[in-house]
């Protein structure tokens, strides 16, 4: 019984443990199952629908890479505003990283349980991708990106062309939101869309929207261009048309953003179809002329007149009225207005201008671009009036010697010699000026002698002009105004100053030549080459001496260089320049231009800028042009 029983009992624990081997024999196979066909990624694994389940390490980088790698490396669109740009990844420092990916889809355990759990799981597992973004490469490329397509806010406006009004669209600005930008190019890499990733803006609004635009557009241009407006100007009918009044009328915005018109009655006035018209039923004022008599006294040749001019205001005032009209309501008239002389015989003996206070002539070889440019610089100059401590400047008042400014070809020094250069023949002009100045014994400011001397010239008492870089500048100081009047003949120049005489004499003074060089020889060739005759070179000093109850007040010394002056031979073919020198000893006159290494007279301290001397005469005052060569 003991043995049966034994036997038995041993059956009991047995059979437990034979069931429990064959459970364990069963779940080692599976576990062992699940670890040998699982691979190293689960089953049901994917990347952006990439299978990549049951896969080792390396069999799932190389098929995501295959797979997901045209994606990767293809231009990526981005909508800015109504703009379309495309930028590979690479710019944008966009990368797929599949080492990383892969290492995310690993599996997380591998007990048992899990291994075998996941041999009879039927769900699907979805890995994100590990995308790499270089900030500061994507960052700089939505910068280049942002300001290539990014678009100002445009108002909407109204221009005029061609006697038409045409609207402009308004538009949004446009501009691109960095930061934002970049977490939106980072979220659609890689992902499938139906269009362009459309990026982060802000939009700014502009102020003239189109219901403005289109109401300025009905309200004013269209009937502005609608047709022809009428004037009468001292009884005289003037029609300005569409074409005309387009070219100098505007709409600007107001304060409350609102389109309204502005014209340019200046523009208008001075527009050919305008001033001709104007010009011939109107008349410009002129001023009185003073003159000397037989004694040196300042008498008052021609009074001068009265004259009767349009204004700007009140051009601007009858015609943009009419632009909203139609038809007979498009007709106005336009009042003139007196306008006095800058210089009435009254005022000119109010400003004490009674009397001759110097005069300086020069005479030179007639020569016809002489005769224009001389002539057109004293056309410039005559009528001045130089009110006390005003400054005078040649440059300022007879402008660049251009054709334009009616000014011709003609000699001038450069580099030593002569050469043809526009304006070449002012310098006799300038010259003249300075003597004037010297013996009137006001201040002068910048003047400089040319390089080399010229015979009919005072020793030191000369004077050259180049635009832009040497100016003939004089302050009156003589505590009166002064009147300029200037006069020329083919073969002289006379320039005077008429005021009030503040000293009672000027006289000059003039030392010996010193340090003497001689001339050299050269030859030139070529159709620029001009005969020249030798002088030598020197220094020499020259006083002001001022005179006041016969005695010396005051005394000035100028110093000044001359370098030599070689002698110029040409050879044979070249063709000698009309107003070059006709003997030895005759020198045409210096141009406009100093040459390098000349020694300027010896020059005072400037002062400050003083307001430009007044016009008078009827002479405009010629503009300033750039500087020539």
């Amino acid at each position: 019984m003991g043995r049966v029983a034994n036997w038995t009992s041993n059956r009991r624990i047995a059979l437990p443990l034979a069931g429990g081997a064959v459970v364990l024999g069963l779940g080692g196979g599976l576990y062992v199952t699940g670890l040998v066909a699982g691979g190293d990624i689960d089953q049901g694994t994917s990347v952006l629908g990439v299978d990549i389940g049951g896969m080792t390490l390396a069999q799932a980088q190389r098929k995501l890479t295959r797979e997901l790698g045209p994606t990767a490396a293809a231009p990526v669109a981005m909508k800015i505003g109504d703009r379309v740009e495309k930028a590979d990844p690479a710019a944008l420092g966009l990368s797929l990283d599949t080492t990383a990916t892969v290492d995310h889809a690993v599996r997380t355990g591998y007990g048992p349980a899990t291994v075998i759990g996941r041999l009879f799981a039927s769900g699907d597992r979805a890995v994100e991708p590990v995308i790499r973004m270089n900030e500061r490469t994507a960052r700089a490329a939505v910068d280049r990106i942002g300001a290539d397509a990014g678009q100002q806010a445009r108002d909407g406006a109204i221009t005029f062309e061609k006697g038409a009004a045409k609207a402009v669209a308004p538009q949004q600005g446009v501009t691109l939101v960095e930061d934002r930008a970049l977490d939106t190019l980072r979220t659609a890499y890689l992902r499938p869309a139906a269009g362009p990733v459309v990026m982060p803006v802000e939009r700014t609004q502009p102020r003239i929207g189109a219901e403005e635009t289109g109401r300025a557009m009905r309200q004013f241009a269209q009937p502005a261009m609608s047709g022809p407006v009428s004037l009468t100007v001292a009884g005289q009918r003037l029609s300005i048309g569409p074409g005309v009044l387009g070219e100098h009328l505007k709409m600007r915005p107001d304060a409350q953003g609102r389109l309204v018109p502005a014209l340019d009655s200046k523009g208008l006035l001075a527009d050919p179809a305008v001033a001709r018209p104007v010009g011939a039923v109107t008349s410009a004022p002129r001023d009185a002329v003073p003159r000397l008599d037989a004694d040196g006294r300042v008498v008052i040749g021609d009074p001068g007149r009265e004259g009767r001019q349009v204004t700007e205001a009140a051009l601007g005032k009858a015609v943009l009225p009419l632009l909203t009209r139609s038809g007979d309501a498009r007709s106005g008239e336009v009042a003139t207005v007196a306008v006095q002389p800058e210089l009435s015989a009254e005022e000119a003996r109010r400003l004490g201008i009674k009397e001759k206070v110097s005069s300086f002539t020069v005479e030179f070889p007639a020569a016809p671009y002489r005769t224009t440019n001389i002539g057109r610089a004293v056309e410039l100059i005559n009528g001045s009036v130089v009110m006390p401590g005003e400054e005078w400047s040649f440059n300022r008042t007879v402008g660049e010697r251009t054709p334009e400014n009616g000014f011709v070809d003609g000699i001038m020094i450069n580099d030593g010699q002569y050469v043809k250069s526009p304006g070449g023949g002012v310098s006799a002009v300038a010259t003249t000026m300075y003597n004037a100045v010297f013996f009137a014994g006001v201040k002068p400011v910048e003047h400089g002698a040319h390089s080399f001397y010229i015979e009919r010239y005072p020793e030191g008492r000369e004077a050259t002009v180049a635009w832009g870089t040497l100016d003939l500048r004089w302050v009156n100081d003589s505590g009166h105004p002064l009147y300029i009047q200037a006069r020329s003949t083919d073969t002289s120049l006379t320039i005077s100053l008429l005021g009030t005489k503040k000293y009672d004499e000027i006289r000059a003074t003039k030392g010996p030549r010193t340090n003497i060089t001689p001339p050299a020889k050269r030859t030139g060739s070529g159709p620029t080459c001009e005969v020249q005759t030798p002088l030598e070179g020197f220094d020499v000093a020259v006083g002001r001496v001022f005179v006041q109850g016969g005695k010396e007040v005051r005394h000035e010394e100028f110093k000044t260089h001359y370098t030599p002056r070689d002698e110029v031979t040409c050879t044979p073919e070249a063709s000698p320049t009309p107003g070059a020198p006709e003997a030895p000893g005759a020198s045409p006159t210096p141009g406009a231009s100093q040459a390098p290494g000349t020694q300027p007279a010896e020059r005072t301290p400037e002062p400050r800028q003083t307001p430009e001397p007044r016009r008078a005469a009827g002479i405009a005052q010629a503009a300033q042009a750039p500087r020539t060569p």
